[in-house]
This record gives C-alpha cells, structure tokens and sequence, in this order.
C-alpha cells in the first residue's frame, strides 16, 4: 500500500558502448601477455635457431648439460665437439644452448 513497486532495468539501455567496456579488460590482458610473455619467446626461439645454422668447426660452445668443447664436425642434426685433446662428443644441435667468444677455453 504505501511502498511502491521496483522494476529492474533493461539491457538495452547499456548500449553499445557498454559491452566494449565489458571486454576491455580482458582485450587489455591478451595484449599485456603477447608483449611480455609471447613475442620476447619468439625472439629467443629465432636467435637460436640462427646460431644453430651458423655453427661452424672452430666454434666454441655450451651445451645444455654444461658440456664445454670446440666443434669439430658438423652435420645437417648432429655436431661433434671436442671437449679434451682426443675425445669428441657427438651431440644433437638442439642441445646447444650458446656460443662462447673464441679463446674462452684456452683461458679455462
């Protein structure tokens, strides 16, 4: 009798505007991780791959393991690397994770 009725609003009274609201967080995120997390990957991933093509007998590497040594043959997959005078090791390219400037196992 004395208290009057409520109604709920409608949805359309939001509009268009109201719904891109809604996303943008969400855009807003997507966008974040692609610069932070997504592309310095790719970035790594494509310096590696390069370094991998350009191994060449001489080269002085790190391999994942920790093994150090000097390539002594290459193939299309596969890489030789001289860790002591005699001794070689045959490892997959992909197991190397860096190049060593020239002269750092001499000083080892």
């Amino acid at each position: 009798m004395f208290i009057s009725n409520a109604y709920a609003q409608t949805a359309a009274d939001a509009g268009a505007m109201g719904n891109l609201t809604t996303f943008a967080p969400l855009i807003l995120m997507f966008v974040v991780m692609y610069f932070l997390m997504i592309r310095p990957q790719q970035k790594r991933a494509k310096e590696q791959k390069a370094m991998m093509e350009a191994l060449a007998k001489g080269d002085e590497v790190v391999t994942i393991g920790g093994i150090m040594g000097k390539v002594t043959k290459v193939n299309d997959q596969n890489v030789a690397i001289e860790v002591s005078q005699g001794t070689e090791v045959w490892v997959q390219k992909h197991a190397i994770s860096s190049q060593l400037p020239k002269g750092t196992l001499k000083s080892l």
